[in-house]
């Protein structure tokens, strides 16, 4: 079975370019390499007896933790709520349980992790902020399985979190049923996580990355791949992420995610040839060579650089040469330490902006100019949608980036309009894909016509030993921490 789900725009959602790079602090809890209000400071954390409310004795130690001085002086305080953009712009509506309870998540790739609202949290929690949410009762749904034993956490570097206990139920994704999918029920959250306008999250990225302990849990995609929902041929899902810009435009700017099929009008629209390239998803997230960027056709070489698409991410981050070669081409821009970014006169025409590609394998994806500025800054300024990445060794191309292209993903592939790049067996095996085409490339790669039998030797790294495994047919990989070596394989 195959769907399409369109994306709701959050109406709550409010630009603000300073408080997204603050979210993306503390997700990926980079240090700046730019002055500004916000950063990374060493403090003392302590473990004892509670005291009014605060531990005592005890052991202590010291971890890092998002702080933010005031501008002009040397005072230092704490990140309130306020200082972090956490709503998302599009937002997709799925059912949980029997019968369905209806919840809008925000759909991230890069994350994995499925948690929701739920009548677990406080009373207070839900009194103050659950009016405008959808809550999940698990006690309503005569498909709710506690998992015991079973918890999530997700928090910050600003001290932010939400945590609680693990479920399984059916999980509706556009008329695709997803059964026994683990679900993650909010018990405890913090103000920061309150106030986004979603009822949760659902994470797009590889299972390794899931916070569910003792054991990490299957995520959405994995499990319609396990339980057939989609045939191993079309194993993929795909984002396009549209603009109020384009509103007059034949698709009128439409945000959607297929399950399971490629959108053909979509595809045909591009007028693109397909090109692909390999993803290292040992870090969970889609993630893929990007060793050059072009600023008005003048190229930037970046030897070794890597970059994730994250679909959580409004901005794009990238290395600080590349952050100021692109302001550089445009007329007044600087990079304004009290924003914490580089913004540009409001007023600069498109003509005046520079034409900005970043490489994806061997190829390079030109950002919209509209997407070039992202939010108002300071009067008669725009924050820029490129911003620096830190101390961070990869590029994050969020939605700046994302807007321009169509992208298709699974375990085993990412794909935009222009690219088709194949992970999984493909990728440790180095196979590639001689004749790719969007209607006859098989998920794993290869060629149009499937692999008969493949004979490799796995090296379990757990366990220290080689074992021979046949495969008389693509199979999905639950093991992601197995190394495979290539061994026999029919001619192709």
């Amino acid at each position: 079975m195959a769907t399409k789900i369109r994306l709701i725009p959050n109406l709550n959602y409010k630009r603000s370019g300073t408080k997204s790079y603050v979210h993306l602090l503390r997700k990926y809890r980079f240090n700046t390499t730019k002055e500004g209000p916000y950063f990374f400071a060493p403090t003392l954390h302590q473990v004892g007896r509670v005291y009014h409310d605060k531990p005592i004795g005890g052991k202590a130690h010291v971890r890092r933790a998002l702080k933010k001085r005031t501008v002009g002086t040397d005072q230092v305080g704490e990140v309130s709520a306020e200082d972090v953009q956490n709503d998302s712009e599009y937002l997709a509506q799925v059912s949980i349980g029997t019968p369905g309870q209806t919840v809008s998540l925000d759909f991230d790739t890069g994350s994995a992790d499925l948690w929701v609202w739920s009548t677990k949290l406080p009373s207070a929690t839900i009194s103050e902020y659950g009016k405008s949410h959808n809550v999940f009762d698990p006690s309503k749904s005569s498909t709710f399985k506690e998992e015991n034993g079973y918890t999530w956490q997700i928090s910050y570097g600003d001290g932010s979190s939400a945590s609680g206990t693990v479920g399984t139920d059916n999980v509706d994704i556009g008329g695709i049923t997803i059964k026994n999918q683990a679900v993650e029920l909010a018990e405890t959250m913090s103000t920061e996580f309150a106030q986004g306008a979603g009822d949760g999250l659902l994470g797009l990225a590889f299972g390794s990355i899931n916070t569910v302990q003792p054991k990490a849990v299957k995520t959405p995609v994995e499990n319609m791949i396990a339980q057939d929902d989609i045939p191993d041929s079309s194993a993929l899902f795909t984002a396009k992420l549209g603009s109020w810009r384009d509103a007059n435009e034949p698709d009128k700017g439409e945000s959607f995610y297929t399950f399971g099929f490629i959108d053909d009008a979509t595809v045909q629209s591009s007028g693109q040839e397909i090109s692909y390239t390999s993803i290292d998803n040992s870090e969970g997230f889609w993630m893929f060579e990007s060793t050059s960027a072009t600023v008005n056709g003048k190229t930037i070489t970046r030897s070794g650089n890597k970059a994730i698409a994250d679909t959580g991410t409004t901005l794009a981050l990238v290395d600080d040469e590349t952050c100021q070669a692109i302001y550089d081409a445009i007329p007044g821009a600087y990079y304004d330490s009290e924003t914490q970014g580089y913004i540009y006169p409001s007023d600069t025409t498109e003509d005046n902006l520079p034409v900005v590609s970043f490489a994806v394998g061997d190829k390079q994806f030109v950002v919209q100019k509209e997407d070039l500025g992202f939010a108002e800054a300071k009067t008669g300024y725009v924050y820029g949608g490129i911003q620096s990445r830190g101390d961070m060794t990869f590029d994050i191309l969020g939605d700046t980036f994302l807007k321009g292209i169509y992208a298709v993903s699974s375990l085993y592939i990412w794909m935009s309009i222009f690219n088709l790049m194949h992970r999984g067996l493909t990728n440790v095996l180095g196979l590639r894909c001689r004749q790719p085409s969007l209607r006859s490339c098989p998920t794993q790669g290869a060629a149009a016509e499937p692999i008969c039998a493949l004979r490799v030797s796995v090296l379990d790294r757990k366990h220290g030993y080689f074992n021979e495994i046949m495969y008389e047919k693509y199979m999905y990989i639950e093991e992601l921490n197995l190394v495979m070596a290539i061994g026999k394989e029919h001619p192709l």
